[in-house]
């Protein structure tokens, strides 16, 4: 029997979208709708979270997400094996072009 994924650090989301300025239902929604499709997920691969999230860019061992139509950018660390999704990174476009995705790490 395979286990849905596990997300860590939701707290960092909902931090970020708190902060939100613009925006912030939209985003909310966007958000919450990405964690509970995540949450039942069974990604194995790389090449399924691809086939769900085509926009999805995988940086080393890393995958970012574009959110509400590139508005916003997750970054997300996956051990495929134990079905645990780290959030390591949350930001908007623009910040996003100023971070090292390779290396950033929850609360950077």
């Amino acid at each position: 029997m395979m286990m849905a994924m596990r997300i860590l650090a939701r707290k960092t989301l909902t931090a970020f979208v708190a902060s939100t300025q613009s925006d912030q239902e939209a985003a909310k929604s966007a958000f919450d709708a990405w964690y509970h499709e995540a949450e039942q997920a069974q990604w194995r691969t790389p090449a399924d979270v691809k086939a769900h999230y085509r926009s999805a860019s995988f940086v080393g061992e890393r995958v970012v997400f574009n959110i509400k139509g590139n508005d916003y950018r997750l970054v997300v660390a996956i051990d495929y094996g134990r079905q645990i999704a780290f959030i390591k990174w949350v930001g908007t476009h623009g910040e996003y072009d100023k971070i090292d995705v390779r290396t950033v790490q929850y609360g950077d």
